[in-house]
């Protein structure tokens, strides 16, 4: 898989090209500070993926991606949260906040290798979005953005009861709304995305908020009045992760 690199910051791009030189799949082809000389290595050469800061003096790295007529898949490199709902819609493979963890570099890697081994376009990709508030999933994470419809919804994580697997969509069930949010993604995009230590899968078609379970009844989960299944598959885990 060919990318390139492009930031201003010089410590920024060694960051990167060593986090690629680790995984042997990823060829760095080019790196650069100043965006607009990468524009006749993305016309020349074969380039898979883009890895582009955002805030750079020359021009902003969301306008420069925009510019460009054939792109590759992208992701962005910041050290800004904010512009996460710009880059979910131009429909960037990942946005990874700055400083980058190299577990966390890894999973948007693997994410646009994938894409590529299904001749996915970036349209394609954006389908399978979902930005977390911070460059790393943990239990400081506070909102995701999920895509439904023709709009981009913040959903605070803690209000969050379960998810719900329907088909090709998913159905988050948030407290205190009487509509749930409908979107296009599967169990283990949006599992990517969750802290681990609040959210855990206990059947093939519910994803569960652990904080939000009033009781459990044998093979079964009650939150408010909502029963939820435990599958076979899943009980182990997740009574280990309860400790019972």
């Amino acid at each position: 898989m060919n990318c390139i690199l492009i930031d201003d910051e010089p410590l920024a791009i060694e960051i990167l090209v060593d986090y690629c030189k680790k995984i042997g799949f990823v060829e760095v082809v080019g790196t650069f500070t100043n965006p607009l000389e990468a524009i006749p290595t993305i016309n020349e050469k074969k380039v898979d993926v883009i890895f582009c800061d955002i805030e750079m003096p020359q021009i902003n790295g969301l306008d420069f991606i925009s510019a460009l007529d054939n792109r590759p898949l992208f992701i962005f490199t910041t050290a800004y949260s904010q512009y996460a709902v710009e880059g979910f819609e131009l429909n960037a493979v990942d946005y990874l906040v700055k400083p980058i963890p190299y577990q966390r570099f890894i999973k948007a890697v693997l994410r646009a290798k994938e894409l590529l081994s299904r001749k996915d376009t970036p349209a394609v990709a954006a389908a399978g979005n979902v930005f977390p508030s911070h460059g790393d999933t943990n239990e400081n994470q506070k909102f995701i953005f999920v895509k439904s419809e023709h709009e981009s919804v913040k959903i605070n994580l803690d209000d969050i009861q379960y998810v719900q697997g329907l088909k090709d969509y998913l159905k988050i069930h948030v407290v205190g709304s009487n509509k749930a949010v409908l979107t296009l993604l599967s169990f283990k995009d949006i599992l990517d995305k969750l802290p681990q230590n609040q959210f855990i899968r206990v059947h093939k078609s519910f994803v569960v908020n652990v904080n939000f379970i009033k009781t459990i009844q044998r093979n079964r989960i009650v939150i408010d009045d909502i029963r939820i299944p435990i599958g076979e598959s899943h009980k182990t885990q997740f009574f280990s992760m309860l400790g019972l």
